[in-house]
């Protein structure tokens, strides 16, 4: 311990480098529960790549395990320290150094907060779609590190559509810089894409390239409510088979609606069975908003209401955006899943959910990116009750080998981290797996980053 700080303070100010108990606590975990975490060694929170360069020959030569972190929202224990290890948060690597309207490019650190980015580009004319909920809290570094969606994926896309390219410090403090920063580039492996999603376990991301779209017109929003999802999934498939562009789809299930007026008292109607909102942010919205509203109404929409304006759009997509929140007030806990099935299983995907909640006898409310297929089961529960508690994980599992029997993925956007590390060797199958310990093997043979993530660098037993 006392050569890893004395190294550490070789290369780092006085200041970036913690190892009193009482603060190196509070970097110990992310937000996912049911996720084991250890105590770390010391926090650095390094402000230049070469201070990364500095801790990652330091963890190297002393073969001490790195955990990299961001602003630590993340939902799946990816940013879980280990015992011993080095957190490496980037949360003061927070410049953008460039914005680009010609080339339609930004260039930022990781620690640049998604909603700063955001509206640094909107002020010139440009927008970034990636989106998640959490962001007004979440990095750049941490989106890229989990590949991140949001509330407008279904017509935007997430943020791998959106990473250019990447420099990143190895496990052994070389600096590598992958992908471009032209509109084109197929100049050999994508290792830009590689990176994203990686959760840290391949590398530490120092500076991204990032696309940039030309700002929309501002999206109006219609809300639909319906007797049961079952109605709204169908609408949500019609909405797509039909052709239509959704900038947002976005599904709300009775649990969800009246966490959020429980807490917001937002006045949402909370006697429906669900509430889709679809928004269209075209030059002149209202002939797809009727069209949509055509298509609810077919599928059983009890009612269908446009937005009179922009502030009641918005309103509405605020009551999205506070949905994990609200259910968080229900129970104690929550366990919050990411399941994403096709679309044309979605309905399969909502009523098995209500049947595991019904068998378990717990409150599972769920928010979907509809027009994705993705979906946010949440599981509240009490920590303090065993019996409950055991029901929970057992619940949760339920509903990720559910979403996999639909032709589904056990993770949307949060990523694996150690919630999901068990079902990834599920989902990948063993020559998956084998490849993907592969590539883990070649970027980081001794095994430091983020180690006890995603998965093991050997099989059991090797």
């Amino acid at each position: 311990m006392g050569d890893l700080i004395k190294v550490l303070h070789e290369g780092l100010p006085v200041e970036a480098v913690l190892t009193d108990p009482d603060v190196t606590r509070a970097y110990a975990n992310d937000m996912a529960s049911f996720c084991a975490s250890g105590t770390p060694a010391v926090v650095v929170l390094p402000r230049t790549v070469e201070q990364v360069r500095h801790v990652m020959r330091t963890a190297t030569a002393l073969r001490v395990p790195v955990v990299p972190q961001g602003a630590r929202t993340g939902l799946s224990g990816a940013a879980n320290a280990s015992d011993g290890c080095i957190v490496l948060s980037l949360v003061k690597m927070d410049r953008i150094i460039e914005i680009n309207p010609v080339d339609r490019v930004a260039v930022v650190e990781p620690g640049v907060v998604n909603a700063v980015l955001s509206r640094a580009v909107a002020e010139q004319g440009l927008y970034y779609p990636p989106d998640p909920s959490s962001w007004e809290q979440c990095t750049i570094g941490g989106n890229i590190g989990t590949a991140s969606g949001g509330l407008c994926c279904v017509k935007y896309g997430v943020t791998a559509e959106y990473v250019l390219g990447l420099d990143v410090v190895l496990a052994d403090g070389r600096l590598m810089s992958t992908g471009r920063r032209t509109a084109k580039g197929v100049a050999g492996y994508d290792l830009t894409r590689l990176f994203v999603g990686s959760e840290g376990s391949l590398g530490i991301v120092v500076r991204a390239v990032l696309a940039l779209k030309p700002a929309p017109p501002e999206q109006r929003v219609l809300a639909a409510e319906f007797p049961s999802a079952a109605a709204a999934c169908a609408a949500v498939c019609e909405i797509m088979a039909r052709g239509h562009a959704p900038s947002l789809l976005e599904l709300m299930d009775r649990t969800s609606v009246r966490a959020v007026n429980a807490m917001t008292h937002m006045g949402l109607p909370d006697t429906t069975e669900a509430l889709l909102l679809a928004a269209f942010d075209t030059p002149d919205p209202a002939p797809d908003l009727a069209a949509v509203a055509e298509l609810c109404t077919a599928a059983g929409a009890t009612e269908v209401v446009p937005a009179d304006s922009a502030a009641e759009s918005d309103l509405l997509l605020q009551a999205r955006r506070m949905t994990l929140t609200a259910l968080e007030t229900l129970r104690p806990a929550t366990m919050i899943d990411d399941v994403c099935v096709p679309r044309s299983r979605l309905a399969d995907m909502l009523d098995g959910t209500a049947a595991i909640a019904e068998k378990y006898a717990l409150t599972i409310g769920v928010c979907a990116h509809a027009g994705d297929g993705n979906t946010h089961p949440v599981v509240c529960f009490d920590p303090a009750d065993p019996d409950e508690a055991r029901r929970a994980r057992e619940s949760f599992d339920e509903i990720m080998a559910l979403g996999l029997e639909l032709g589904g993925t056990i993770t949307g956007e949060h990523g694996v981290g150690v919630l999901k590390k068990e079902w990834l060797a599920r989902e990948l199958g063993p020559v998956g797996l084998e490849m993907q310990r592969g590539i883990k093997a070649v970027f980081d043979p001794l095994g430091l980053l983020n180690p006890g993530k995603v998965l093991d660098l050997c099989p059991p037993g090797g």
